[in-house]
């Protein structure tokens, strides 16, 4: 509808009595008792005694008619918050711009509208007073329908309805919904309605905001890199989150614009994770087309059944293709709650020595360069190895098969710089970039350990500050095979980040030497059994706060594939994590 066209059209009357300033004063103090010259100005408050019907109804009314006819100011004065009022009507007349607004009162309201309105329950009666007027839309604890219901505080005071219809330029579609108002008496006798975001509109909470917006067409079925359909148990539960989050990345990168619509939504940019509230459609966006992701559906069924066979245990996997950084499978035990394959922050033990090794490959050592592997460490805090003979002759291959962690601590100590691991960790790896993989995720951490040589000791063989997760261990793998990081994606045209830097040919070949070498020989062996050709491992065990058996860590490469998998208090890494791992590896044949 164009504007001037009936009566309720939003104008430019607020922006000329903004700019004129001086409507707080007329809603904040009372007028004049007589005389010549003017009495103080008193300034006026909510009261504890509730406004009589005739006044709620009343105030309800003025207030209306002034946002409906786009008299921003007078309605805003007709608050008890007129500065917040103003703010708020200002950006819902500038961001959602409708051509038209009828505002029409419908008489008192219940708690249960407005908790019907909001999706949450409807909370007990509260008013300013001793009266039972309600107070409906404080934050309840229960569960709520929409991204936005019962976030904040709702009505306070009498509660009144009214019927809101919206309409914009170049269409007929009409936006009515029910709106919520609570009115409060002043100091001075006179109705105010109680501000709060949820007079623009019941969803409407504290720090969230409402315009139109672009609407990507809303996700079809969730299907895998094959087209499969997708129905996993880890999966599912996190598809909502996982669809806003593509879609907010796809549309900063101003792809698949034309498929979009317009429409009203309410955002919350302080919550990065949560989901848009579409509460109207302007335009209708294009048919929704599949949501297409980079698990492969076998692999992810392996990896499902994995986790289930760990028989109670906590306990999660990921699969990456190395040449992409695609996902191919996660999977967690239990299925609900902490995402841990992308969010757990644990010790990974001797996995981290895949780290430590690149960072010695990189200072000149060699697999064959002699490294002894004593019984107890160098550092001040002695720390022995999971077995109880020393190997004086051993090489850094040896001591990597074996996972001696006296070798791999002392020869840090002596050949790595302080702060090696963390830069190595970032340059090579990728580590703590702000990887966006479509999901929430914990990058993991391999903190500068300085010239703590405790600290040091203890980072290198995957113990003390350091954190990671079967994702980051798994992308380390990854770029083992590869020779180059590629971050990880559970959507394939999401960015990317570049890590500083590949390592060389010649290290990425030695670290390959010596993880096919534990596969076939060392403490991978008996996991590896028959999957070893163009294959890698690496077994690990850590030690955690809480935890008497150690928890199991187990990583490896085959092929096109790299997986890496932890389960909590399951022993050595052969234990738990590598027959997991091994599942997964067979599952998917040679890729």
């Amino acid at each position: 509808m164009r504007s001037g066209a009936k009566t309720g059209i939003i104008t430019g009357v607020a922006v000329a009595m903004l700019a004129a300033g001086g409507y707080g004063a007329y809603s904040l103090v009372g007028g004049s008792d007589g005389g010549d010259a003017p009495a103080a100005k008193k300034q006026r408050t909510v009261v504890a005694e509730p406004p009589t019907a005739e006044q709620a109804a009343a105030g309800a009314k003025d207030f209306l008619e002034a946002w409906a006819a786009g008299d921003l100011a007078k309605a805003a004065s007709l608050t008890d918050d007129p500065a917040a009022a103003t703010t708020a009507l200002t950006a819902f007349r500038d961001q959602v711009k409708p051509s038209a607004l009828t505002l029409s009162p419908a008489g008192p309201a219940t708690p249960a509208a407005f908790a019907s309105a909001t999706g949450t329950p409807a909370p007990a009666a509260k008013t300013p007073g001793a009266t039972a007027a309600a107070t409906p839309g404080a934050p309840t604890g229960g569960p709520t329908d929409s991204p936005s219901g019962g976030a904040g505080a709702g009505p306070t005071g009498t509660l009144m309805g009214f019927k809101a219809r919206a309409e914009f330029e170049g269409t007929n579609r009409v936006w009515d919904y029910n709106g919520f108002l609570g009115v409060v008496k002043m100091s001075d006798n006179t109705p105010a309605v109680h501000w709060a975001p949820s007079v623009i509109h019941p969803h409407l909470a504290p720090g969230e905001t409402i315009g139109v917006q672009p609407l990507p067409p809303l996700a079809g079925n969730v299907v895998d890199r094959n087209n499969k359909a997708l129905n996993s148990p880890s999966i599912t539960p996190l598809v909502p989150t996982l669809q806003a989050k593509v879609a907010k990345l796809l549309a900063e990168q101003n792809k698949d614009q034309n498929d979009n619509g317009t429409g009203v939504v309410i955002t919350n940019a302080a919550d990065q994770n949560s989901a848009p509230d579409r509460l109207f459609t302007i335009v209708d966006p294009k048919p929704p087309k599949p949501f297409k992701l980079t698990i492969d559906a076998n692999l992810q069924t392996a990896a499902e059944k994995a986790m289930t066979d760990l028989g109670g245990k906590k306990g999660s996997i990921v699969a990456i293709e190395p040449s992409t950084g695609q996902v191919l499978a996660f999977a967690n035990a239990p299925v609900t709650g902490l995402n841990r394959a992308f969010q757990g922050q644990l010790a990974p033990g001797s996995t981290l020595k895949i780290l430590t090794s690149t960072a010695l490959l990189e200072a000149g050592i060699n697999p064959d360069t002699p490294v002894p592997c004593p019984v107890l460490s160098s550092n001040p805090k002695k720390i022995p190895n999971s077995f109880p003979d020393p190997f004086p002759n051993n090489t850094l291959q040896q001591d990597f098969m074996q996972s001696c962690n006296t070798a791999f601590i002392d020869q840090g100590l002596t050949s790595l710089k302080p702060g090696a691991l963390t830069t190595t960790a970032k340059d090579v790896y990728g580590i703590g970039l702000n990887w966006q993989t479509g999901l929430p995720s914990f990058d993991a951490v391999v903190p500068d350990a300085g010239t703590n040589k405790d600290e040091q000791a203890m980072q290198s063989i995957g113990q003390g500050k350091v954190q990671m997760n079967p994702l980051a261990i798994a992308s380390i793998t990854a770029t083992v095979q590869s020779g180059s990081f590629k971050q990880p994606v559970l959507v394939a045209e999401l960015p990317q980040q570049k890590a500083p830097r590949d390592m060389s040919a010649d290290v990425a070949g030695k670290l390959r030497q010596m993880m096919a070498a534990t596969a076939t020989g060392g403490t991978a062996k008996d996991v590896m059994a028959g999957i070893s050709d163009n294959a890698g491992a690496k077994t690990g065990s850590a030690e955690a706060t809480g935890i008497a058996t150690t928890n199991s860590w187990f990583t490896a490469y085959r092929g096109n594939l790299a997986i890496a998998a932890e389960v909590e208090g399951g022993g050595h890494g052969v234990d738990a994590a590598g027959p997991a791992v091994a599942a997964i590896i067979k599952a998917a044949g040679n890729r």
